[in-house]
């Protein structure tokens, strides 16, 4: 699960990494938290990516009721390419979420205990995410996310038994570009 990460370093590295030039105003932020907006880069109109900011929480395009979106916040993996709220957007619009950290808090016997969790070298990386836009029925547009989670690695799984799908390189455009007929080659992207 991924409740809670941090955007501190420029995003530049990221950006490269999934074909995008420039993107929102952006400020490094210690605390990114679901419901707020978060600088994701997706497939452009044209070729390579564009720089967004998406609300975190993803409400499908179906929903009646935008609330729907404070309790989709990650995505699992494994039922990503069946699950109504998520499968579509698997197929047709993906979206690496810029960060360069995340929480995660480990259950003791007196409370939890947070821990932060980064690469080696603090380098930023993308999680794997999900983009939908919803309409509401006023007329009001939100475009949302999710961020994709697996099971953890033997590092995490010390702390929590999941954690968000990372992806850093060449795998942050893959994620992005790959068109819906090829999703079954992402499978490999969507591990510890």
């Amino acid at each position: 699960m991924c409740g809670r990460y941090t955007l501190r370093a420029d995003p530049a590295e990221v950006a490269r990494a999934a074909g995008a030039g420039g993107g929102p105003a952006f400020r490094p932020r210690y605390n990114v938290a679901p419901t707020q907006d978060v600088l994701a880069y997706r497939a452009g109109v044209n070729s390579g990516a564009e720089a967004v900011l998406l609300r975190w929480g993803l409400i499908p395009s179906w929903a009646k009721d935008p609330a729907i979106g404070n309790r989709m916040i990650n995505a699992r993996a494994e039922s990503i390419a069946e699950k109504p709220a998520f499968r579509a957007a698997f197929r047709r619009r993906r979206c690496a979420i810029a960060a360069d950290g995340f929480y995660e808090w480990k259950k003791l016997a007196k409370g939890k205990q947070p821990y932060l969790v980064r690469l080696a070298g603090d380098r930023p990386f993308a999680f794997a995410g999900l983009w939908e836009g919803w309409r509401g029925p006023d007329g009001v547009s939100i475009e949302t996310c999710a961020i994709v989670t697996t099971t953890a690695n033997a590092l995490v799984a010390r702390i929590h038994d999941r954690m968000p799908v990372i992806l850093t390189g060449a795998a942050i455009g893959d994620w992005v570009a790959t068109p819906p007929e090829r999703v079954d080659a992402l499978e490999a992207l969507l591990v510890p």
